[in-house]
């Protein structure tokens, strides 16, 4: 059985927030991520259910066209094949545990790498 906690597996990045992956399965795919004030995962679209549980600090999740505001003990599940992004508020950092049912293709993740190489939290913006 798999066992860590946060505190273990922090790691933060200047340029992009960043994950710990503590668990995956072919069903399954947990991971700890770590956000910088201002730090995003772009919107995205993958055909897997997303249940996000925020431990620290406050942001927002981006379910459909509503951002919802989050902060500590908030729990936002998003349903396969809906847009989905997390950001961090501007003054804080955000600690949330991600659980992916099926975890997303490496396909699926294009708009995620696309978000982040061009700075925007929702690469979506500007085609629609």
């Amino acid at each position: 059985m798999p066992a860590t906690d946060f505190d273990a597996e922090r790691s933060y990045d200047d340029e992009r927030f960043s994950t710990s992956e503590v668990f995956r399965s072919d069903r399954m795919k947990v991971v700890f991520g770590y956000f910088e004030p201002g730090q995003f995962i772009p919107v995205h679209a993958p055909d897997s259910d997303v249940a996000i549980t925020v431990r620290s600090g406050s942001g927002v999740v981006r379910e459909g066209e509503t951002d919802r505001p989050v902060g500590p003990g908030d729990v936002v599940v998003v349903a396969a094949g809906t847009a989905r992004g997390v950001r961090a508020s501007d003054g804080e950092r955000l600690e949330a545990t991600l659980v992916t049912a099926p975890p997303p293709t490496d396909a699926e993740h294009d708009p995620v790498r696309e978000g982040i190489r061009r700075g925007e939290f929702d690469p979506r913006a500007d085609r629609e």
